[in-house]
């Protein structure tokens, strides 16, 4: 194998434009059905191909120690492989990079190995990538924190004291995230729009979408053992786009004491593929400043954030195109990856590969990055302008919402696809 030259400038033999999401500097994971088979298996996206790497491995392409009797790409989710770990993650993207470079015969000029391996996206089906075992949902995000806080507490009780010394989150529920195009029912449960009267039971009224990121855990850690700020980063196998679909008004009522239940549990849409980590090493920034300093198990040296730029569009029934109603980016998360992973497992809690840890709704600090309807219409009073003399407060039924990410570079775009979905209308009984 030649020596790699620098990332940015990779190129592949596959014809891939300078703005597309899936160049051969990203090759996000996912698991997909080729056409001809009902056997889901795991690839990356290279442009408008998926590789597949199940087939690869059997034509023993990977000279990884790590895959040596193993077969962690002949499988229905993307677990096994990254149970792995960072090891094996970087050896098979080294290969997968080798491979597919434009000055590299080996796949280039194998006709017939390249028309096995290499399918049309639009030929195959795509699935959910990982089997979550367990979902985390931060509040990473200080200014949607502080925007939330405003509307309800006031000003100068906007954050809760707990806020700047800690990544506050809620347990989830793995059962109901949902892979990007799949619909989402308008939910029921109880609500109190009177605070004078009894609460009512019916279909949400207040529903909403949250602009959000996610990371899923590789090897994890033993039950009873701590990961460090340190260790953190190597744990971390790759992003997704999330949205974390709330009913305002449900979780409004149900909340208190202990937090989320039936106003989130309804559905979360993640996008299809996971983008890896090292695709977005080159974008790491710095995050806000943090005041006051973190406890020492939160500290840690260097740049922890990252610069990736976040879109929601919004699509009416009576639209012939989605609307742009908000753009934000992921550097203004004020709690990193690594400090979300570390204070989850700081009391022992046991990480397992697959694991899925979001951040929150990321807000920032223009009132045209704010990440839900909530902050976007500031809870209804001043609703959403859309094209065609609409607006909207919160979703209705018919509503369609995708979001994108992507990092910029100077030749190149990693992407991240969409994480979209349609409210359908509620079902109560």
């Amino acid at each position: 194998m030649t020596d790699s030259p620098p990332t940015s400038s990779l190129t592949s033999f596959l014809e891939v434009a300078s703005d597309h999401p899936f160049p051969i500097q990203n090759l996000p994971y996912g698991v997909f059905t080729p056409p001809e088979t009902t056997v889901p298996r795991v690839g990356v996206a290279i442009g408008d191909q998926v590789l597949d790497l199940a087939t690869l491995n059997n034509e023993g392409v990977f000279d990884v120690p790590e895959l040596q009797n193993e077969r962690p790409f002949a499988q229905p989710t993307l677990n096994d492989f990254m149970a792995l770990g960072p090891s094996a993650w970087s050896a098979v993207r080294s290969r997968l990079q080798a491979l597919l470079r434009a000055d590299t015969a080996e796949l280039r000029d194998a006709a017939s190995l390249r028309n096995r391996v290499l399918h049309p996206r639009a030929d195959v089906s795509l699935r959910l990538p990982v089997d979550i075992g367990d979902y985390t949902d931060f509040y990473s995000s200080k200014q949607h924190a502080t925007n939330v806080g405003t509307m309800f507490r006031g000003a100068e009780n906007a954050l809760k004291d707990n806020w700047v010394h800690l990544p506050v989150g809620y347990h989830g529920r793995a059962s109901s995230v949902l892979l990007s195009g799949q619909d989402v029912r308008r939910p029921c449960g109880q609500t109190r729009p009177d605070a004078d009267a009894p609460p009512v039971y019916g279909p949400t009224q207040l529903l909403d979408f949250e602009l959000e990121t996610g990371f899923f855990v590789g090897e994890g850690n033993e039950l009873g053992t701590p990961l460090s700020i340190d260790e953190a980063d190597d744990q971390i196998f790759g992003m997704v786009l999330v949205n974390d679909w709330s009913a305002r008004d449900i979780q409004g009522w149900e909340y208190e004491p202990l937090g989320p239940f039936l106003g989130k549990s309804f559905a979360t849409t993640i996008s299809p593929w996971v983008v890896p980590m090292a695709a977005l090493e080159p974008f790491r920034v710095a995050g806000p400043t943090q005041d006051p300093e973190p406890l020492d198990y939160l500290q840690a040296d260097g740049d922890a954030a990252y610069d990736v730029t976040l879109e929601v569009d919004l699509e009416t029934p009576s639209m012939t195109s989605p609307h742009t109603v908000c753009r934000s980016n992921t550097k203004h998360l004020y709690w990193t990856m690594r400090q979300q992973l570390a204070h989850h497992t700081v009391n022992g809690c046991n990480a397992r590969p697959g694991d899925l840890l979001a951040s929150g709704t990321i807000s920032g600090p223009t009132e045209d990055s704010y990440g839900s309807m909530l902050e976007l219409s500031w809870r209804g009073e001043e609703p959403v302008s859309l094209p065609g003399d609409e607006t909207r407060s919160f979703l209705e039924d018919g509503d369609r919402v995708i979001m994108r990410a992507y990092a910029q570079a100077d030749d190149y775009r990693v992407g991240f696809g969409t994480a979209d979905g349609r409210v359908l209308p509620a079902s109560c009984a």
